[in-house]
């Protein structure tokens, strides 16, 4: 059963939608691979624009799935491909995002989140686990002491503090009112120049993907031999069991 769902083009803008609710559309090696497929034909197709990228259920995405969690050397390559696709990728956010899902949402180019439904948090900490990876795409993105403040305390915190902190472009009410003049603006825009703007407002963060080999390397290394320790395994058990960490204070 496909867990993403591909809506063919509307005037130019394709919808990929996570479509995982049972799991809250967490990053499990179907979604992450479902997803990137869907992304390289988008790429591929010359009547679409610009992709939204949205979901179904009240979670935009809940980080990694911890049942079946995605090599993390392939989730690397999702959001480098996010990042590098020469057409725009919108978030549609209207639901909860953790973990692993902020990093897919940093690598988005816009997001717009509902300022009632939505809300973010960094719980690696929590689980006994790290924010590796997904640090490529949000330290670009985030100010830098709220970056600090929320890896490390794995907080809680709103749409409106989202869009404070750069991880989100806007809030609001009506997030498909709100979107409305950033589809058309991107329906308005010639193919051409779209991909040589995107590609100049991403250039920095690909250098880190492509030009420090070493030190992608080292985060994926750190994100599996975090999930591999006994704290993590402690954490994760103790989430799916629905009870408190023993480290708890």
């Amino acid at each position: 059963m496909a867990v993403v769902s591909v809506a063919a083009p509307e005037r130019g803008i394709a919808t990929l939608t996570l479509d995982s609710p049972a799991n809250r559309n967490a990053l499990s090696k179907a979604l992450v691979g479902e997803l990137a497929a869907a992304l390289a034909d988008a790429a591929a197709d010359d009547t679409v624009r610009a992709l939204v990228l949205t979901h179904t259920g009240t979670a935009f995405c809940a980080g990694a799935d911890l049942r079946q969690p995605p090599d993390p050397a392939d989730f690397v390559a999702l959001l480098r491909q996010v990042l590098a696709l020469p057409k725009p990728v919108v978030a549609r956010v209207r639901g909860h995002v953790r973990a692993g899902g902020l990093g897919l949402l940093a690598a988005c180019d816009i997001a717009v989140a509902d300022a009632g439904a939505a809300t973010f948090a960094l719980t690696e900490v929590h689980l006994g686990l790290v924010p590796a990876v997904i640090s490529l795409t949000l330290l670009p993105r985030l100010d830098p002491a709220a970056a600090a403040r929320y890896h490390l305390t794995g907080e809680r915190f709103d749409a409106a503090e989202a869009a404070r902190i750069g991880l989100v472009t806007a809030y609001a009410d009506d997030v498909d009112a709100a979107l409305t003049p950033v589809l058309d603006g991107l329906r308005k825009a010639a193919p051409g120049a779209l991909a040589d703007t995107k590609r100049l407002l991403t250039a920095k963060v690909l250098t880190a993907f492509d030009h420090d080999a070493d030190a992608v390397t080292s985060l994926i290394d750190l994100s599996e031999r975090r999930f591999g320790s006994a704290e993590a395994r402690e954490g994760m058990t103790a989430f799916l069991e629905r009870r408190e960490r023993p480290w708890v204070l």
